[in-house]
């Protein structure tokens, strides 16, 4: 009993002696601490060097002393800091050309009331080396007490090695102590910060912004006070797609003991908050995080004075130049500071053939005023603004960063009378998009989600109108939802040709491990027919989920085998996507090649079917930072009209897989026209031809170029050759916007974005004359993309814009000669030389107006070329333009 009284009377002695031990720095009585402290900003390129950036350095002199300590405890303190000699310069040396602070004073430049508001002292409360409290004035500006914010909290440190989430001016973060001999080093995570200024990005990361942060602070003491404390904190921002367009903020402070001299008294009191009053009642507990800081911009334009400046860049002839996505990104900008009603005034004012254009920007700009105004503007009940309702719905679907507003605008649209049966269909294929975009988020339980969830899911079963099944399941297929896929398993095996393709190609978009064994049997039954006959493009959508899915042996070798019993084009184009999946080494490419060892399953019987239908992969481009690849399949009849054609181009970065582009063309029932047989399970098939679109992962809503044989014999005598379009406008691609709270108590602000100009079409065109037919799609395109980082505050602003542009074309023609047989077939794929620019900008300026800006710029040409597709193909164009000469 005695040893373990004194085991415990031990114990509680050791942690006296702990408890005692300082846990932060700790004030002298009577002693008046003066330091010199410099903050510094800098914005520049990742690899510039530091005497080319934009920024500026504020230097003071900080006195620091005890004004009040708990008695029970050392470490609870009330300290005073007042900051004087106020100094602002560049961070580096400049000519007096390029010095925006030349001949200016700290006064002229901070403003009288703004120095005056820094010079008053200020109080913090630290408890075990943490701020508990900063009391100042709220009457202050908020960047002044954000500055001293950034002082304050240069000041919390603790003694002990530790992780701990703790208060200060970035908010509430996760911040690393590392203790040794008289030094405390201070690793804060930036990324964990918590603060109220939450920002947005873009769904996708291969058109995403990536963000890097670091922050360390070393502490060095004596006397049981700190003697420096050195902290600095880089942010770099980078475009995911081109890394080169891309900003960091640097940010240092030091605080340094220049000397200690006698101070005032401790000041009596029982706690902290009566002793803050019996100084100034006017000092308040203000809080250590950051407050929000409103920019105000002196002698900006309004939003119609801006619309006026842009609106020729906005013209449909400007598309395709570089100007329209700048100015559509510029727009964007103001409508999203702009008042509904300035909106409304905008679009109101906007020519007819600008008014698409606007329309797309406003949408896109996704605040709650451009929302409100596009639903006052808008009347769905008018079937003659088809054009207009279906800019804002496609705009509503490549949204960057939806919510479930939007959604919920677009559900009581579907609800209400919409005149036009298109829009109808539209805007529930664009629900299914934004269902998607909201999911990723995190957001699948939102009401509005689950409402249209509800909707969609049973969509296709409470209809027997099949424009009305096919939307339901083009939703479905945009919604990506994992609860669709026993749907689209069920319509899979639907004896309408186009339920079926639609099912296939939605789960061909899943990850292969949700295909289940229930999913794979069904897709197989299809392939193989074994239930019922099958069309062609049905069968091949079939085997492109079978191959995309992580096959089996069994499957791999059952498909092979059933080359030379399919439909004779059919039969080329399953060997031509084997070769092509082994040439390109896609991941089903391992056991394809352990199929192909058993004779049975690879012959030269098999392998030498002949035919005019191909598949093929190839590269667009290839870069550090995205890979680009395309991908071409076609199949024909038997009697060599086109059946199907499609084409994709896929990007990738850093893991991340985005559809770019898909373009499916279909064609059946034609055979009529040149006296030929159909193909089995095909005779009964109405002619049709028509031409489906999916862009940046958003499926958009079908366009038929004719339905029925009187539909088909009209157009074909009418057939101008010009190409039908299917999608046109402006798209919003990358949008990034943050507010990165540094540590000194400065702001930067970071905007990311990128606008594309697109105008995609596609015809076709068949002449009994000539007895040929041939399919175009063209893509026109103008991208631009931005990135502006700026520190800003009241009295100076610096910053950085980077920039790059360029305008392209892309054309897929298909010529198919059937005078003879076999037939002769020739695909195209070009791409024309395209200029690419990379722009470089800062900027320094001060509330005066005086400013300095530089400028560098760099422009390349991109050769054009055809892209490359398989040898067969070259020697058929061969034939084609002999016979054509």
């Amino acid at each position: 009993m005695f040893t373990l009284l004194v085991f415990l009377l031990c114990v509680a002695s050791s942690v006296s002696v702990r408890g005692a031990a300082a846990a932060g720095p700790r004030l002298n009585n009577d002693r008046l601490y003066k330091f010199s402290y410099t903050t510094d900003v800098l914005v520049d390129r990742i690899r510039g060097s530091n005497k080319e950036g934009a920024g500026y350095r504020i230097s003071s002199d900080v006195d620091v002393n005890l004004v009040w300590r708990d008695p029970s405890s050392k470490d609870d303190q009330l300290i005073q800091l007042a900051i004087s000699n106020v100094r602002i310069e560049n961070v580096s040396r400049k000519s007096q050309k390029k010095n925006v602070l030349h001949g200016s004073t700290t006064e002229s430049v901070l403003g009288k009331t703004n120095l005056a508001a820094l010079s008053k002292p200020f109080l913090v409360h630290l408890r075990n080396g943490k701020t508990k409290a900063f009391y100042s004035y709220r009457s202050e500006p908020a960047t002044i007490k954000n500055l001293k914010r950034g002082l304050a909290s240069l000041m919390q440190v603790q003694l002990n090695t530790g992780k701990v989430i703790e208060n200060d001016v970035s908010g509430r973060c996760t911040v690393e102590y590392k203790a040794a001999k008289g030094q405390v080093t201070r690793t804060k995570n930036p990324e964990t910060c918590k603060t109220p200024e939450t920002g947005f990005t873009t769904h996708s990361q291969v058109l995403g912004v990536s963000r890097k942060s670091s922050s360390v602070t070393t502490f060095t003491f004596e006397d049981g006070f700190i003697r420096s404390a050195s902290a600095e904190e880089t942010h770099s921002l980078a475009v995911n797609s081109r890394r080169s367009a891309a900003a960091k903020v640097m940010s240092r402070q030091t605080l340094t003991l220049v000397g200690v001299e006698g101070g005032p008294l401790e000041a009596a009191g029982k706690d902290v908050s009566g002793v803050v009053k019996s100084i100034d009642p006017k000092l308040a507990a203000v809080g250590i995080i950051a407050e929000k800081v409103k920019s105000q911009c002196k002698g900006c334009p309004s939003l119609f004075e801006h619309w006026q400046a842009l609106q020729k860049q906005l013209e449909p002839a400007s598309l395709s130049k570089a100007t329209a996505p700048r100015s559509f990104l510029a727009l964007i900008q103001s409508i999203r500071k702009a008042s509904k009603d300035e909106i409304l005034k905008v679009l109101k004012s906007a020519s007819k053939t600008s008014l698409p254009q606007v329309v797309d920007a406003v949408t896109s700009s996704q605040t709650v005023a451009s929302l409100d105004a596009m639903l006052e503007f808008l009347n769905f009940t008018d079937a003659k603004g088809f054009v207009l309702q279906e800019r804002f719905l496609y705009a509503c679907g490549f949204a960057s960063h939806p919510n479930e507003r939007m959604l919920r605008a677009l559900l009581d649209i579907s609800k209400g009378k919409i005149g036009s049966t298109d829009i109808k269909e539209s805007v529930v294929i664009i629900m299914g998009a934004l269902v998607h975009k909201l999911c990723q988020k995190g957001g699948c339980n939102l009401p509005t989600v689950e409402q249209v969830k509800e909707m969609i899911l049973v969509g296709p079963d409470s209809t027997q109108v099949e424009s009305e099944v096919q939307m339901y399941l083009l939703a479905l297929k945009n919604s990506m939802l994992p609860e669709a896929i026993p749907i689209f398993t069920k319509y899979a095996e639907s004896e309408v040709g186009a339920y079926s393709t639609i099912a296939l190609t939605a789960l061909q978009r899943y990850n292969s491990d949700l295909m289940t064994e229930e999913v794979k049997h069904t897709v197989n039954r299809v392939y193989h027919q074994n239930r019922r006959i099958y069309e062609k493009n049905v069968r091949a959508a079939a085997a492109d989920v079978i191959l995309s899915s992580n096959p089996s042996y069994t499957e791999v070798k059952n498909l092979l085998l059933s080359i030379g019993n399919l439909p004779h084009e059919m039969n080329k184009y399953m060997l031509s996507k084997i070769q092509d999946i082994l040439r390109f080494q896609l991941p089903a490419s391992k056991v394809i090649t352990q199929a192909m060892k058993d004779m049975n399953s690879h012959n030269y019987d098999r392998f030498s079917k002949v035919g005019s239908s191909s598949a093929y992969s190839g590269f667009m481009a290839q870069s550090a930072d995205v890979t680009s690849t395309y991908s071409l399949d076609i199949l024909y009849s038997g009697s060599g009209i086109l059946r199907r054609s499609n084409m994709n181009i896929y990007g990738a970065s850093k893991g991340a897989m985005l559809h770019g582009l898909q373009v499916a063309i279909e064609a059946q029932g034609l055979e009529s026209l040149i006296a030929a047989t159909p193909d089995e399970g095909e005779g009964d098939l109405e002619s049709f031809a028509g031409m489906s679109a999916l862009l940046f992962d958003v499926q958009l809503r079908p366009v038929t170029f004719f339905k029925g044989y009187s539909d088909l014999m009209s157009k074909m005598f009418s057939m101008t050759g010009e190409p039908m379009n299917v999608v046109k406008g402006l798209i919003l691609l990358t949008d990034h916007s943050e507010v990165i709270q540094l540590q000194s108590g400065l702001k930067a602000s970071a905007e990311f974005q990128g606008g594309l100009a697109i105008d995609i079409s596609g015809g076709m065109e068949i002449s009994l004359w000539y007895r040929e037919s041939k399919t175009s799609v063209n893509n026109r395109a103008a991208l631009v993309v931005t990135g502006n980082v700026t520190v800003d505050m009241d009295f100076m602003r610096a910053g950085m814009e980077v920039s790059f542009e360029t305008e392209a074309s892309l054309d897929f023609i298909t010529t198919v000669q059937f005078s003879e047989y076999p037939f002769l077939v020739c695909m195209q794929m070009d791409k024309t030389t395209f200029p690419v620019s990379e722009y470089l900008t800062k900027y320094e300026s001060l509330s005066s107006g005086k400013s300095i800006v530089s400028s560098k710029s760099k422009k390349q040409l991109v050769p054009g070329s055809e892209f490359p597709l398989h040898q067969e193909n070259s020697n058929m164009c061969k034939k084609v333009f002999d016979s054509s000469w």
